[in-house]
């Protein structure tokens, strides 16, 4: 599926429950796709849970860029992309998320597109060794619950628990999150149950 936006097309591909309860959409970071180890296990483990699974590969990737310009146009760009979807999946409960830079577009644009909760699968609290650039405000700003799971050793910092609704960190994990993703892919299905 392809969605027109200013900044080019977004693609998206559908995984679909059987007897879907909720739907969950996903997107990459900065220089990824939305085949990511740890996208990937979230999506298996959550269609089991009875979750429908949009992974969006953002206009800017698909346009050959590694970075994704200013927040306020791939926000806007994010925002026709989930408008689509929801008139596709009108009376499910939407919950969002990503990974890295996703996560931060997935916080900043929830309550504009109406999500019940936020998945940040490795927020990037503050670029690598300058703790004082924090994007903590991006968490807090959210508006609804969000779930952080993050890596122990991930140089780009670790959210505070009191930024979200529930923090996981997992040891021996990077930025990368793909040590275990399974363990990433079942933190996540068993939260977003409580939001079907």
């Amino acid at each position: 599926m392809e969605v027109m936006t200013p900044r080019g097309p977004a693609t998206v591909q559908v995984d679909e429950a059987a007897e879907p309860r909720l739907l969950l959409v996903l997107t990459h970071g900065s220089a990824g796709g939305v085949d990511a180890p740890d996208l990937v296990a979230v999506r298996d483990a959550v269609l089991g849970a009875g979750a429908s699974v949009a992974r969006v590969m953002q206009a800017f990737r698909v346009a050959g860029a590694r970075a994704p310009g200013s927040p306020a146009r791939q926000d806007e760009a994010w925002e026709i992309v989930l408008s689509e979807l929801r008139t596709r999946w009108p009376g499910l409960p939407l919950v969002q998320g990503g990974r890295s830079n996703g996560a931060r577009v997935a916080c900043r644009t929830a309550k504009a597109v109406g999500a019940a909760a936020v998945v940040a699968l490795a927020f990037p609290l503050h670029p690598p060794g300058k703790p004082e650039r924090s994007r903590a405000e991006e968490l807090r700003g959210a508006g609804v619950d969000v779930l952080c799971v993050s890596g122990d050793r991930d140089p780009f910092g670790i959210p505070d628990a009191a930024d979200a609704a529930r923090l996981v960190v997992l040891p021996g994990e990077g930025h990368d999150l793909k040590r275990d993703p399974a363990r990433v892919g079942e933190v996540v299905a068993e939260w977003i149950t409580h939001y079907a």
